[in-house]
């Protein structure tokens, strides 16, 4: 392995610990090396704190003139939250940007590249791009698609069975399989459920990882006629994120300002087939900055997410346990495909052990 490569990777590791707070920006890592050593690093830790390029440049043990930067995506050109990153490398004297990817982003994509080649340093994309773009994936989608980067979890038995006839799924997956799950939940802006999953289990859907930053997610319910009792978690416990209520205009208007009074957000939705159109949900949820979305249940949103090419990635927990029962709830309800040919397919599928559990992930084509 070239040091080139050591210090992109170095640079991408570095991205990765903004996992999951740095939404809506993308992670962003960097590494400053002058004369084959390190002198300086950074990472972006959240929205609205100083990017990866100026922490590394504050970082730095030595003058960074004449030295290289590497980072795994194009440094920003224009004025956000925060001064561009470009003048601040070009006024520390960097003489050459070694960047893994252009930023997606029309305000920025190739211009960031451009301002640094007119003003003398040379810049050099394309190092370890896959992994890059594999680290940003949400991010890269949101910005290409406005519609946030979609992934459907469900834990099931062996036979395909999230529930018992009686609707009962606590707890079907392992210790280590729940503890994964809010680790994933971390990586995520928002988490959705139908009102059928919020009826049987009564959820938090909080992040609870013991000993790790709190962090507040958006806790999302297509809930066509605001079936959701009062007394529930999801109404009454505000510590967690925000609580919005995709609902029709066949929810009763008392009930819309009941819910609103104690602090939970209601949208009218458009209607499609008797319940929330997903897709209207998904672009209001993309306004409101929400750039991925994790779905959580139940069989029927899942079919729905299914069946409108709204899922980009799932994971699937199978406990060794078999439920059994034609009556028994599988992971997806609606109607199926009649030909294996045109049945959904996977693609950089990769499974894994949670405990006794195992997890496959994948892609859906």
């Amino acid at each position: 392995m070239s040091d080139e490569v050591t210090f992109m990777r170095r640079a991408l590791e570095l991205a990765a610990k903004g996992k999951g707070f740095t939404s809506p920006n993308p992670m962003v890592g960097a590494v400053i090396v002058k004369k084959g050593k390190i002198i300086g690093e950074g990472f972006h830790c959240r929205a609205g704190d100083k990017h990866a390029e100026i922490v590394a440049l504050e970082n730095c043990v030595e003058n960074p003139r004449e030295g290289t930067l590497y980072l795994n995506l194009e440094p920003c050109c224009h004025k956000g939250r925060t001064p561009p990153c470009v003048e601040a490398i070009v006024k520390a004297g960097i003489k050459r940007v070694v960047a893994a990817m252009a930023d997606p982003n029309p305000l920025v994509k190739g211009k960031g590249f451009e301002l640094l080649r007119q003003r003398g340093i040379e810049v050099e994309v394309g190092l370890c791009q896959q992994e890059a773009e594999e680290l940003n994936e949400k991010f890269i989608f949101f910005i290409k698609n406005r519609r946030p980067f979609v992934m459907i979890k469900a834990a099931l038995s062996l036979d395909g069975k999230i529930a018992t006839p009686t609707g009962k799924s606590r707890w079907l997956s392992s210790r280590e399989a729940r503890r994964y799950v809010h680790q994933l939940r971390q990586e995520y802006d928002a988490i959705m459920v139908g009102i059928n999953t919020v009826l049987r289990d009564n959820p938090r859907l909080t992040v609870r990882l013991p000993g790790a930053e709190k962090k507040e997610i958006l806790r999302v319910v297509l809930d066509s006629k605001l079936r959701i009792p009062i007394q529930y978690h999801l109404v009454r416990e505000k510590r967690g994120g925000e609580v919005l209520i995709f609902t029709t205009p066949a929810a009763p208007a008392e009930r819309i300002e009941q819910l609103r009074s104690l602090g939970v957000g209601v949208v009218i939705a458009k209607e499609k087939e008797g319940r929330v159109d997903l897709n209207y949900a998904l672009k209001q949820l993309a306004k409101k900055g929400i750039i991925s979305l994790l779905i959580e249940g139940g069989s029927e949103v899942f079919a729905t997410a299914l069946k409108e090419k709204l899922i980009n990635k799932v994971l699937f927990i199978y406990a060794p346990k078999i439920i059994g029962g034609r009556d028994s709830i599988s992971l997806f309800g609606g109607e199926g495909k009649r030909e294996l040919a045109s049945a959904y397919k996977l693609s950089k599928v990769r499974s894994f052990r949670l405990g006794p559990d195992v997890a496959i992930e994948g892609y859906l084509k």
